[in-house]
Order: structure tokens, then C-alpha cells, then sequence
């Protein structure tokens, strides 16, 4: 009984299989138990035993000091040095979204000119010039000079020589009349004269006092005179009575400049030229396309900025405008549909209902300059000019 209750306890013992061992070599000596059961005991001793040694090397493996301790240490090293690089990292991201946000300075006011106004829809007022050149590229200045033009001609589709003519010795006569006048004189004024001189070879055999009477209401009708009758014998003597095609030829007759030759050329002939009148040259410098003043180069710098098929088209828009909107002493900038793009936006009135009122011609609900204009300005809304001495 006594050896049965010390083996049950050295198996729960701390010791392991050594006190287990001891305790049944002492129950075999004492009790005179055979020598065949001590054998049989010992395997089961000796597994017990091996138990805590197997158990003490598993221990050893899985504890961090046991052996090949420099294999293990590395990554934990590397990890280490890691986490310090990052640690800057997130502090400074921990700093940056614990920080306070700073507000974002204010945008400046800018004052611009009104968008895209019309002479039917009022615009807004604006204190400054929307588009300044100042420093402007080249590539700017083109960019900015067609845009114009387009502008123009959506304002203007029904853009036309505002001279009657129904030949081209009509319209070099006309021309040549249209110095220091309007086209609405010139035109209440050629029907009679074309109605008894209806061809070169009648005009250059004309008595001039008869013309001078004729021209009178054109002013400077003298020198007006001399100039019709003599471009007429020219015609007669030089070109058969025709008029000719080409720049050369036109600049050799009485009166007739460059500005004369292009329109001719242009709504006579179809061929390109630009036309630089008094409006012509006050709106491209108002625009900034240009600051020279001499009527030649006016026309060769604006010509660089344009294909050449625009010019004649060109003409008639600028000079429409000029004559409508941007007039020399009180444009209507506030009716004006370009004004975004106008340097010399707020030289003239800005109020839309003011500007409103300074607006001339069909765009004012008057009769245009022609007496027998093109339909398709008056299917635009446009009305005939009356004849002269008609109201």
C-alpha cells in the first residue's frame, strides 16, 4: 500500500522521473518484490525521464536567448532602425494635422468690362479697361484681333460698301466723292449725276460748271469735280474707258489714293484689300492693334494680323462699327459688343441706357446710307436711305 501511494504521488511530483526512479529501487529492496518487475518498471522510468529533456530543449528553442541569438536579433535590429527613419515621418504628419489651417488669402477684386453687350441687351457698367495690351505677344495680339473680327461679323452679317454703284466706274466715282462727306450725301447725290453721265466718255466730255452744280452738296465740289472729269479722260485715254483691275494702274488716275484702289478692288473686283478710312484708323488704334498713324502703314500692320481673304470683309466691319458704336467723340462703350476686348474700354459712355442712345443708323432704328442697299440688309431690319431733298 505504502509503495502504490509514493509512485501516485512522484508522478504529480515537481521533480519528474528522477524521484519516481528512487522511490520503486527502494519498494523492490524493502518488500523483496522479484527482480522481473523492477525490469519491467525501468522502460516506463527512463521514458519518463526523457520527457523533461525533450520538454527543456522545445523550451530552449522557443525562448529568444537560446541558441543562434545573432540570426534572430537582425531583423528585430533592422525593424528597429525602420521604425526610427519612420518615426519623424509620422510626426510630422502628426504635426501637420494637429496644426491649425491656415485661411487662404482673400482673391483681389478685379473689374472687368461687361461680357459680350449688344445695342438691344444693356450691360453692366465697368469702372476699367477689361483687356490691357500692355506687354502683350505677338500671338496674343492676333488671337485678340480675330476674335474681334468674328465679334464683328455676327454684328454685322449683312456688311456691305455703303456707296451705290452698279459698275465699277460707279463706285471710283463715288470714292473719289466720299472725301470729307458722308455716303449717305454721296449717295443722295450721284443718281443725277450718273443719270446725265452715265459713262467715262460722258463725264470726261463734261462742261464743269454743270458737274460743280451736280457735286455741291458733297463739298469741295471743285476739286471734286476736276478729279471725276479727269480720272474719266484717263479712263477714256489709257484703259478704252474701263476701269482697270490691278492696284498700279488705279493709283495713276486723278483722285485716286490707295484707300480709293481697295475699295474698288475689293467690292468691285472680289479682290482682297483693306481700306483705311477715318473710322479704320481711329478703331484699330482704340484697339491697340497698331499706333502707327500714317495711313500706309496702318494698313500694312493690320494686313500682317489677317489672312489676306478677310481684308476687304475686315474693312467693312471696323468701318461699320465706326460708324454705328464707336464713334470719335461719344462711342457707346456701354452697347458696345466688344467691350471685353477693348482697350479703350470707357473712353465713352458706359451706361447701357445712355450708351443706348448714341447708337446710329439701323442699330438706332434709322435708315441706313444706301438709297438702294442689298436685301439682305434690309431683310436684317435695315432701311433705305430717303433721296436727296426728301426730308
Amino acid at each position: 500500500m505504502s509503495a502504490e501511494r509514493d509512485s501516485a504521488v512522484g508522478e504529480q511530483g515537481s521533480d519528474g522521473g528522477r524521484k519516481t526512479a528512487g522511490a520503486a529501487r527502494t519498494a523492490a529492496a524493502g518488500t523483496g518484490a522479484s527482480a522481473s518487475a523492477a525490469k519491467k518498471a525501468a522502460p516506463a522510468e527512463k521514458a519518463a525521464a526523457r520527457k523533461p529533456a525533450a520538454a527543456k530543449k522545445a523550451a530552449a528553442k522557443e525562448t529568444p536567448g537560446a541558441t543562434k541569438p545573432a540570426a534572430k536579433k537582425a531583423p528585430a535590429a533592422r525593424k528597429t532602425s525602420a521604425a526610427k527613419k519612420a518615426a519623424p515621418a509620422k510626426k510630422a504628419s502628426s504635426a501637420k494635422s494637429s496644426a491649425p489651417l491656415r485661411k487662404a488669402p482673400a482673391p483681389r477684386k478685379q473689374v472687368v468690362a461687361p461680357k459680350k453687350a449688344t445695342a438691344s441687351v444693356p450691360a453692366a457698367p465697368a469702372k476699367t479697361v477689361a483687356a490691357h495690351p500692355q506687354g502683350e505677344s505677338r500671338t496674343a495680339l492676333v488671337r485678340r484681333a480675330r476674335r474681334i473680327n468674328r465679334e464683328l461679323a455676327e454684328v454685322y452679317p449683312y456688311a456691305h460698301p455703303e456707296l451705290d454703284f452698279e459698275n465699277p466706274f460707279q463706285l471710283v466715282v463715288a470714292t473719289v466723292l466720299s472725301a470729307q462727306t458722308t455716303d449717305l450725301r454721296v449717295n443722295q447725290t450721284t443718281p443725277a449725276l450718273f443719270a446725265k453721265y452715265p459713262t467715262p466718255e460722258d463725264l470726261a466730255a463734261a462742261n464743269p460748271e454743270e458737274v460743280e452744280e451736280i457735286l455741291r452738296p458733297t463739298g469741295f465740289f471743285r476739286a471734286k469735280t476736276k478729279s471725276v472729269i479727269g480720272l474719266s479722260k484717263a479712263l477714256v485715254e489709257q484703259f478704252g474707258g474701263e476701269v482697270p483691275g490691278r492696284l498700279e494702274d488705279l493709283v495713276k488716275l486723278p483722285g485716286v489714293g490707295r484707300k480709293t484702289a481697295f475699295v474698288v478692288l475689293g467690292n468691285a473686283f472680289g479682290r482682297p484689300g483693306i481700306t483705311v478710312d477715318t473710322h479704320f484708323q481711329r478703331l484699330v488704334r482704340r484697339w491697340r492693334w497698331t499706333d502707327e498713324t500714317d495711313p500706309d502703314k496702318i494698313e500694312a500692320a493690320v494686313g500682317a494680323l489677317f489672312p489676306k481673304s478677310d481684308w476687304t470683309d475686315l474693312s467693312h466691319h471696323v468701318i461699320w462699327h465706326g460708324r454705328r458704336i464707336c464713334h470719335a467723340r461719344k462711342p457707346a462703350c456701354g452697347a458696345c459688343p466688344i467691350a471685353p476686348l477693348c482697350p479703350a474700354y470707357g473712353e465713352g459712355e458706359t451706361d447701357p441706357e445712355k450708351a443706348r442712345k448714341l447708337l446710329k443708323y439701323e442699330k438706332a432704328g434709322q435708315p441706313g446710307q444706301r438709297l438702294k442697299p442689298p436685301q439682305a440688309y434690309l431683310d436684317a431690319g435695315g432701311r433705305a436711305a430717303p433721296p436727296l431733298g426728301a426730308g
